[in-house]
């Protein structure tokens, strides 16, 4: 099948080396997506009202601080901070401005709308709902390419697996795209193909634990140089380079 503009993050995540394709997309999403926020965008109206109101959960935030542009960060944060004073103020007044003790009575509800707004802060965040949209699109897209190439099905039997939880997604998102006998067949492959690399990252790992003996010291490494690293991905997603 011909690559349309669609299919290409999602084919070339499979040929890109790494232990989770999905997780590939993701990285490259959020390094996009953290761009995007921080650059001109910022200024287009739409944009800004969107982060005023949701902001970022502490992982995007930290990530952006860690970026370059800290006066688009000071920009942007300003901005939402202006917002979430506006809301507090107002929850805070909706209760009886006149005794600060009945705000924080049993009776009044007032404090109650308070803590769950800045708990839904805790959490709200414009880049994870921007990744999440995409990202949806693209577990669409790999579902389509299954049914309708044949060679992006060798490209998933080559891969090295998915993360347990992109594994997870992939097991458990399959029956609402997949008919009866398509279903049997991506099972199959998939368990396989997962089950064939827990097996060789276990061996990569049990190496590079026996070079860490001293009497395996002069013994090459193999394939267990960055076995913790991968193993960690495989685990949880996480990746710490």
């Amino acid at each position: 099948m011909k690559e349309k503009i669609y299919t290409i993050p999602v084919i070339d995540s499979f040929k890109e080396e790494g232990e989770c394709p999905f997780c590939n997309m993701y990285k490259t999403l959020e390094e996009n997506t953290i761009q995007f926020v921080l650059g001109p965008s910022y200024m287009e109206t739409d944009v800004r009202e969107k982060t005023n109101n949701l902001g970022f959960c502490k992982e995007h935030l930290t990530k952006m601080y860690t970026n370059k542009n800290r006066l688009g960060l000071a920009l942007m944060l300003n901005s939402h901070l202006d917002n979430l004073q506006n809301e507090i103020e107002n929850l805070i007044s909706s209760g009886n401005p006149k005794s600060k003790k009945k705000l924080f009575s049993k009776n009044d509800k007032s404090d109650t709308k308070l803590f769950t707004y800045l708990k839904e802060k805790e959490s709200s965040c414009y880049i994870c709902d921007r990744i999440e949209s995409t990202f949806q699109k693209y577990t669409d897209t790999f579902f389509y390419l299954l049914k309708k190439d044949k060679s992006f099905i060798d490209l998933v039997k080559s891969s090295k697996g998915f993360c347990l939880n992109h594994f997870a997604l992939l097991y458990n998102e399959a029956p609402k795209y997949l008919n009866d006998s398509q279903l049997e067949s991506f099972i199959d492959i998939i368990v396989s193909v997962e089950i064939d690399n827990l097996n060789r990252l276990k061996e990569d790992l049990d190496w590079f634990i026996q070079k860490n003996d001293y009497r395996f010291a002069d013994e090459p490494w193999k394939n267990s140089k960055d076995a913790l690293i991968r193993t960690i991905l495989k685990i949880n997603s996480l990746n710490v380079n």
